[in-house]
This record gives structure tokens, C-alpha cells and sequence, in this order.
């Protein structure tokens, strides 16, 4: 069975990177800044140390106040799992860094995230909708989507 590090964990790892990168941390995941996404990422795939080389998934919530996305990686040499989260607090034009360049299987899942929620990821090789037709107008995962 697979392992879920401890927020205390993920903090420990994460300080070795980027000391100030951790905003806050819960039982099993870790609140980190937007602006550290990638250098973290990229630690935690290609550190020997840490090889979480599969992206399970990133998905979103929107809180009115603002969006959290949450990413679940999985290291199959250390049969163990990490948890992260980042805010955006932007609700006009939400932006945070795309993880493509280190994880390929990220590209549908920030495409989706876009598409549903309107959050756009700056990096992202192909940044346009896969569920809904061009035009569409809103994002229909969002709180203060309209049906109309």
C-alpha cells in the first residue's frame, strides 16, 4: 500500500528547495505559493531522493473567495504519495504556472481545469478548451456560473 507523507513531511521536503514556498500545512498535504509550483515540482520528480514521477491528477475547487487547486503525485520507487495544494485569489483573470514541461500527463488535466474553471496556466503548450466549443461563454465549474 502506498504512503501518504505527512504535512510535516512535505514541509521538511519542500524547505530543501524553496525555505519560504510552504504558506501552511494539514495532516496529509501542504498549502504552497503559486510562485514555487514549478521549481518544487521539478524537485519532487527529479531529485533521486524523492522520484515522484507520476502526476495522478490536479483538480480544482472554487471557494467564492478564490480557486485551490490540489496535485496528488505518486513515487512507485518509494511506494509513497505526496499531496500540495496553491491558491489563486484572482477571480477576473486566474493564472498559475503550468507543470507540463515536467509531467506530459499534466497537459489534459490543465486544459480541463481551464476549461471548467476559467484558470489559465501560463507555460502550458495548448492552452484552449476540450469539453466546450470555442465561444462558450463562462466556465460552468466556477460559483457564479449562470444558466441562461
Amino acid at each position: 500500500m502506498t504512503t501518504t507523507l505527512s504535512g510535516k513531511e512535505i514541509k521538511r521536503i519542500f524547505e530543501q528547495v524553496s525555505p519560504a514556498a510552504v504558506i501552511e500545512i494539514s495532516d496529509c498535504a501542504a498549502l504552497i505559493k503559486a510562485n514555487s509550483l514549478v521549481v518544487i515540482s521539478d524537485y519532487l520528480k527529479n531529485n533521486r531522493d524523492q522520484d515522484f514521477n507520476y502526476l495522478n491528477y490536479i483538480t480544482a475547487t472554487d471557494y467564492f473567495d478564490y480557486f485551490e487547486l490540489v496535485y496528488q503525485l505518486t513515487s512507485f520507487q518509494y511506494n509513497r504519495s505526496i499531496i500540495f495544494r496553491i491558491r489563486c485569489h484572482d477571480r477576473e483573470k486566474p493564472s498559475v504556472p503550468s507543470i507540463t514541461g515536467i509531467w506530459r500527463g499534466a497537459d489534459l488535466q490543465e486544459r480541463e481545469i481551464f476549461d471548467l474553471f476559467g484558470i489559465t496556466f501560463t507555460g502550458h503548450p495548448d492552452m484552449k478548451r476540450i469539453f466546450l466549443w470555442e465561444g462558450f461563454q463562462g466556465y460552468p465549474l466556477r460559483k457564479d456560473f449562470q444558466l441562461k
